[in-house]
C-alpha cells in the first residue's frame, strides 16, 4: 500500500518501464488511488485500477441535474453528487494532452507532475483541470468496480500477487524485521538494493520450476491453458527453505543432468496441474 509520496512515483515506473511486457494497468489500494494519478495514467493511455473504500466519501461527478440522475440511477444516483465541469477541461484540453506528451516523450516526470499539480492552489487553472478529469476518470472506474464483479475480482488477483511479493520481502529480511538499519543513505541504499537483488533472484527460480511444471505436462499430451498461468503469482516463499541445516551433497544428488531439481507432486497440485 504505497503513501501518498510513493503514489507520486507509480507513473514513473510504468513509462520507464524495460521490459517487452505491454504493461497497460495499475491495481493498488485508496492510498495509492489520487486525483492526478487517475488523469494522467488515462492521458498516456494507461488504467489506474485501485480498490477503494469508503465510497460514501468519494465525489462522484454527474452530467445531468441531481433529479434526473436519481431517476436514471436510483441506486448510485446519490453518490453522483457534483457536476462535472466540462467546460473547465474543453478550455484546458490542448494544454492537457501537451502534459501527456511531455511524460510519454520523457520531457518531464509523473512524479515531479504529480507532486507539482498535488500541492497546486484552486486558484491554478490547470491543476483544477487536471483534478477535474481526475473525478471523471475515477467515476467511470467506481461504475464499473461496482457493476462488475468480474472486474472486482481481477483487482484484488492484482493486489494479492502484489501482497505476496511484500511478503516474499519480509520473510528474505526477517534477521532484521524488515527494517533498513544503516545509519548512512548509501548504505540504506545498498541495503535495499541488495534485497532487491535476492528477491529477483527467488522469483526468477520460482518461475522458472512453475516452466518446467507448465511444460511437463504439455509434453505428455495434457491441455494447460494459458488462461490458469494469469492467475499464478512467482512471488512467495512457500518454496523457500529460510532456516535449519541444508546437506550440500544430498541436495546436489538430488539435480538432474541439466541442474534440476524433480518436480514434486504437491507442486504440481499448486498450479492445478497434477494429474
Amino acid at each position: 500500500m504505497p503513501t501518498a509520496r510513493e503514489a507520486h512515483y507509480v507513473l514513473d515506473d510504468f513509462l520507464g518501464n524495460a521490459t517487452d511486457l505491454p504493461i497497460t494497468e495499475h491495481a493498488t489500494d485508496t492510498h495509492g488511488a489520487t486525483l492526478i494519478n487517475f488523469a494522467l495514467f488515462d492521458l498516456v493511455g494507461k488504467a489506474l485500477t485501485p480498490r477503494m473504500r469508503d465510497l460514501t466519501r468519494v465525489t462522484l461527478v454527474r452530467d445531468d441535474t441531481p433529479t434526473e440522475i436519481a431517476k436514471r440511477y436510483p441506486h448510485a444516483g446519490p453518490l453522483l453528487d457534483a457536476r462535472w465541469n466540462e467546460d473547465l477541461i474543453t478550455a484546458c484540453w490542448p494544454d492537457l494532452l501537451r502534459m501527456a506528451g511531455s511524460l510519454k516523450y520523457g520531457q518531464a516526470t509523473a512524479s515531479l507532475i504529480v507532486g507539482t499539480w498535488s500541492a497546486a492552489s484552486r486558484q491554478n487553472t490547470l491543476a483544477a483541470a487536471l483534478k477535474e478529469w481526475g473525478v471523471l476518470r475515477r467515476t467511470v472506474h467506481l461504475a464499473k468496480y461496482l457493476s462488475a464483479p468480474a472486474s472486482r475480482r481481477k483487482i484484488s488477483r492484482q493486489l494479492n500477487k502484489g501482497e505476496s511479493l511484500h511478503a516474499l520481502r519480509r520473510d528474505l529480511h526477517y534477521a532484521q524485521q524488515d527494517t533498513i538499519t544503516r545509519p548512512h543513505l548509501e548504505q540504506q541504499t545498498e541495503q535495499a538494493w541488495c534485497l532487491t537483488l535476492l528477491t529477483n533472484a527467488v522469483v526468477a527460480r520460482t518461475t522458472e520450476y512453475y516452466s518446467r511444471a507448465v511444460l511437463e505436462p504439455r509434453s505428455q499430451g495434457r491441455d494447460v491453458p494459458d488462461e490458469i498461468l494469469s492467475h499464478i503469482s512467482p512471488g512467495h516463499s512457500d518454496n523457500i527453505n529460510f532456516f535449519g541445516v541444508i546437506n550440500v551433497e544430498v541436495e546436489l544428488a538430488k539435480l538432474d543432468i541439466g541442474g534440476w531439481r524433480p518436480l514434486r507432486p504437491a507442486q504440481l497440485r499448486e498450479l492445478g496441474l497434477a494429474p
